[in-house]
């Protein structure tokens, strides 16, 4: 399944919202630098889905907010 996400970096808590196009936001406290906050979004759509880390992959947009992301 392939979904559109928005993060948000330095958020002041994790998570992920849905919203009401069919994306996702997904917040998480990492700064954006050296993959830390991509490294959070993966743990954290992870999570939420309750998948392991290695079945969500970053399909776009590694280095911007707008991503497109894979999970098997």
């Amino acid at each position: 399944m392939k979904i559109s996400i928005t993060v948000k970096p330095n958020a002041r808590k994790e998570g992920v919202e849905k919203c009401a196009d069919g994306s996702y936001r997904v917040l998480v406290r990492a700064a954006p630098v050296e993959g830390k906050a991509n490294e959070a979004v993966v743990e954290t759509l992870a999570d939420y889905f309750s998948v392991p880390k290695s079945a969500v992959l970053i399909v776009k947009g590694a280095r911007g907010r707008k991503k497109l992301v894979e999970i098997r």
